[in-house]
């Protein structure tokens, strides 16, 4: 369907020289990196990795190595979500407890609508997990902690759903399970049957240890002030629905394309992911489902960033410019957005 341009360049030489001076941070021989795509006009005009993917068999970062989304998993969930609503699976006034039976009276204020929006309130599930919990918590456990607390917890949400923003990762683990409770398939198969496969994005999947393999992945690192240690996973790396999908500048391209088209869901429903619902706790930057909408030099901006243990990413569009820059890293010390921003300013600046 979409292809990716490794054999025909489109940067001049001088900009690809300018591409490789943004990232010299990244380009360590011995530490780890990071994936570069920048996508123009409907081409990868620019896929080049940095440093290593595997610290220990020193393998290199490529534009085929997959890593850890984080956050940027969110686009997908959210998504999911779409796709089962134009089939009548759901709406998005549904209540909590329309999914999950036995979720407290609570949940009947809150819609899937504020669990796309992050308008929710709900308790952070991370602040839930009790001392010594040793066993990585799964979307279901997340579940569970937030029913056992809104048991017993007189203000089982930090504000009045609907009522403000505020970043939720709990609502995206929910949002995952309701994809279940509504398509019959676990999260990481209707991601694969109904996204991934669709598009071919053959090395793109929803992590799940022991039952699914990352093939040419890239582990996260972090500095701890004399070496480089790997940080790949986390209590909370098997929580799906909020950051748990493996992805490379080769798939993100070809998801990128289609979010151009009609091939996953109406024009309608698409630019209703890309509205925006909330203003967020920064002026100017506002969210619509699963993507943060701002203005960068005149355009509409719809992003997502991801941080997680040993991992950074991000992923900017600027439709009206057909203009796309991924950054997938495996290091934890660098804020991608300056990097992003050089990019996007060196190709407005020549287009």
């Amino acid at each position: 369907m979409f292809s990716i341009a490794h054999a025909k360049p489109e940067l001049s030489a001088d900009q690809t020289a300018q591409v490789d001076a943004i990232f010299a941070p990244f380009n360590q021989k011995a530490g780890p990196g990071a994936s570069v795509g920048i996508v123009r006009a409907g081409r990868m005009v620019f896929a080049k990795g940095y440093g290593l993917a595997d610290l220990t068999l020193r393998t290199p970062n490529t534009p085929e190595t997959n890593f850890r989304l984080a956050s940027v998993s969110k686009q997908f969930t959210a998504l999911a979500v779409l796709m089962l609503r134009e089939r009548g699976k759901l709406t998005l006034g549904e209540t909590l407890p329309a999914f999950f039976a036995e979720f407290p009276a609570f949940g009947q204020a809150i819609t899937v609508r504020q669990l796309l929006t992050h308008s929710s309130g709900l308790l952070d599930y991370e602040d839930l997990i009790p001392p010594g919990t040793t066993l990585p918590v799964l979307d279901q456990d997340v579940l569970r902690l937030i029913i056992q607390d809104g048991r017993t917890n007189r203000v089982p949400t930090y504000f009045p759903p609907g009522t403000q923003y505020r970043y939720s990762n709990t609502a995206y683990s929910l949002l995952a399970l309701i994809v279940q409770a509504r398509s019959g398939q676990t999260f990481a198969r209707f991601l694969r049957d109904n996204i991934f496969q669709p598009l071919g994005m053959s090395n793109t999947l929803a992590y799940e240890a022991g039952s699914s393999r990352v093939s040419q992945r890239a582990f996260g690192h972090r500095w701890d002030g004399t070496n480089w240690e790997r940080a790949d996973q986390s209590l909370t790396s098997s929580v799906l629905g909020d950051g748990g999908i493996y992805s490379s500048l080769q798939d993100l391209f070809k998801w990128d394309q289609a979010l151009y088209t009609t091939n996953l869901v109406s024009a309608a429903t698409r630019e209703e992911a890309f509205t925006p619902h909330i203003a967020t706790d920064k002026p100017g930057k506002s969210y619509g489902y699963g993507w943060y909408l701002t203005e960068y030099r005149g355009s509409k901006q719809i992003w997502h960033s991801g941080e997680t243990i040993g991992f950074r990413t991000r992923l900017v569009r600027i439709p009206e410019q057909q203009l796309t820059v991924i950054i997938l890293s495996n290091r934890s010390d660098q804020q991608l957005a300056p990097y992003a921003d050089k990019v996007i300013d060196l190709m407005l600046s020549n287009p």
